[in-house]
């Protein structure tokens, strides 16, 4: 009954339709106005769908910066498991390492690899191609809300936050199962944190160590978000209009990265772990002390910045994705998602 009332009261925790029930006639406005249900595909025109859903990593990471982000190289699922081996080894991988679908979202099948084991029942489990990457080893995670009107070179970031994947601290007497039971967010995934650690639920971890119970810095992963709205300055404005420059035709999204500091953040030294494009939503509004209606609002001001940068797009010859083909990324990404979200709680 606790649980269930906390639910109900905290607007953060309802689900997504719920969330933008009273907001989502402006989307169907927009919808109208551009006479297109996909406006938002004309956004990031070199993204799949505008990057709302469906798009790959792989073109994703083609058109950042060389160097910008992991070392990365991409598996098919029929690759026979000695040839991915090969693969790892050429690439120079050492364990661990990250593997995640190509085409994937919310930290779905996000794993990270220890042991070769651990490898090999990943391949045989997963049918969708999957990338191996390399584990960054730095300490802080970000994510810069940005977009940059089409005409022109400086953009605007709505949104800066420190991301933090889920934890549990040690304390010298408590098991790590018995952390993960006592934890606010990880008792209610018990059944599948067991399965991801269970080589190690026995182990009692020093007073203060950290141990991640996941990898993966989103909400559904029971992440924490820290919002340093107030650290957004020129200096980081002019990194991200750099690199925002580079891509050419990225204009509105979210990137994804980590960081020695946030000192080095806004020199511009950061690894990049993702771009997400028109489906990104603007996820400062979580862990920062919103209201339902103050979310709204913020929310609504990064839909008008993308009405306004697809129909520009439109008006220069950027065609917005047919209906019919729309309609069938649409039904396939669902499709995709619905297969992966089963095979996450398998895997």
């Amino acid at each position: 009954m606790k649980n269930s009332l906390k639910k109900w009261t905290n607007w953060e925790l309802w689900p997504f339709g719920l969330r933008y029930l009273n907001i989502t006639p402006m989307w169907a406005l927009y919808c109208f106005k551009a006479r297109s249900p996909w406006f938002f595909s004309a956004s990031n025109p070199t993204l799949t769908f505008g990057g709302f859903e469906g798009e790959s990593k792989k073109e994703m990471y083609e058109q950042l910066p060389p160097n910008s982000y992991p070392k990365t190289i991409y598996i098919q699922p029929a690759t026979p498991f000695e040839k991915v081996l090969a693969d790892i080894a050429v690439a120079g991988f050492k364990y661990p390492f990250i593997v995640k679908p190509d085409v994937g979202m919310a930290g779905i099948l996000f794993r990270k690899i220890d042991f070769e084991h651990q490898l090999n029942y990943y391949h045989k489990k997963v049918p969708v191609e999957y990338l191996v990457q390399e584990l960054v080893d730095l300490p802080m995670e970000f994510s810069v809300f940005y977009y940059r009107h089409p005409t022109l070179k400086k953009g605007v970031i709505t949104g800066l936050l420190q991301k933090e994947p889920m934890h549990v601290i040690g304390d010298e007497k408590t098991t790590l199962l018995g952390l993960i039971q006592n934890h606010t967010n990880a008792k209610h995934r018990q059944e599948e944190l067991v399965a991801w650690h269970k080589e190690k639920l026995d182990i009692v971890l020093p007073t203060g160590e950290k141990y991640y119970l996941s990898h993966a810095a989103n909400l559904n992963r029971g992440a924490s978000f820290h919002n340093l709205h107030q650290e957004i300055d020129d200096k980081l404005r002019d990194v991200f209009d750099k690199l925002n420059l580079y891509s050419k035709s990225f204009f509105y999204g979210r990137y994804d990265l980590k960081a020695s500091s946030l000192e080095d953040l806004k020199k511009g030294r950061f690894l990049l772990l993702e771009y997400n494009g028109s489906g990104a939503e603007p996820n400062h509004v979580y862990h920062s002390g919103y209201s339902l209606s103050a979310a709204h609002k913020e929310i609504l001001k990064h839909w008008k910045a993308l009405y306004e940068i697809s129909v520009f797009n439109h008006k220069q010859g950027i065609q917005y994705t047919p209906f019919g083909e729309g309609r069938r990324l649409l039904q396939a990404s669902k499709k995709h998602f619905a297969l992966l979200q089963k095979l996450d709680n398998e895997v």
